[in-house]
């Protein structure tokens, strides 16, 4: 999961209003992949695009079922700021989305979750771990979420892919660089032959 600044219940005009970061900028995720772990991080910008652009939703838990608002209905706020990608969600009138919120002021849920498709990224190694640097990405979704388990969501399996495709990147290119180290050694062994067959002429 990516991290988050803060989830809160607030009031606009007597009504409930659900505000928070759902992603904080040049701050480092949890560590994710599993067996194969990587971290992420998000740069500034990297939302702007996509909120002028994208039909985006705020989801209960990242399910379809549950929409709590969408900002081309007016009900979800997003925005860059210094901190990160500010979320400001009104919530439908309705029981579910009721016992949502009082669960958020109780402090059951403070977390929230994104759901997003890479657009522009860099992988490294820094200090041993693999890592992913998030310059621009397609937002689908923000959520409240009762657990942050990002590796289990759609977004988690293509993070896993793309994260596949890095390391397979890199061990092709071992294998090639392995592969002319050989070759660079065969050469010069040949070389090395050939001279003390003319030396010994």
């Amino acid at each position: 999961m990516l991290p988050m600044k803060e989830l809160r219940i607030s009031e606009n005009d007597g009504s409930a209003v659900i505000e928070g970061h759902a992603a904080v900028f040049d701050s480092w995720s949890e560590t994710l992949g599993g067996i194969f772990p990587f971290k992420e991080i998000v740069r500034q910008g990297a939302f702007n695009e996509s909120i002028g652009r994208d039909d985006i939703r705020a989801l209960f838990n990242h399910d379809p079922n549950y929409v709590l608002g969408r900002n081309r209905a007016g009900t979800l706020e997003l925005v860059e700021d210094e901190v990160g990608l500010r979320v400001r969600i009104s919530p439908p009138e309705t029981s579910w989305a009721r016992d949502v919120q009082t669960s958020i002021r109780r402090g059951d849920i403070t977390q929230m979750s994104i759901g997003f498709m890479v657009e522009d990224d860099e992988w490294r190694t820094e200090n041993g771990m693999d890592v992913r640097e998030l310059r621009k990405v397609k937002l689908f979704d923000v959520s409240p979420v009762t657990f942050p388990a990002y590796t289990a969501t759609d977004v988690g399996v293509r993070a896993m892919q793309e994260y596949e495709g890095y390391k397979a990147e890199q061990r092709r290119q071992t294998e090639e660089a392995a592969q002319a180290a050989a070759q660079k050694a065969r050469e010069q062994e040949k070389l090395k032959r050939l001279k003390t067959k003319i030396k010994n002429l």
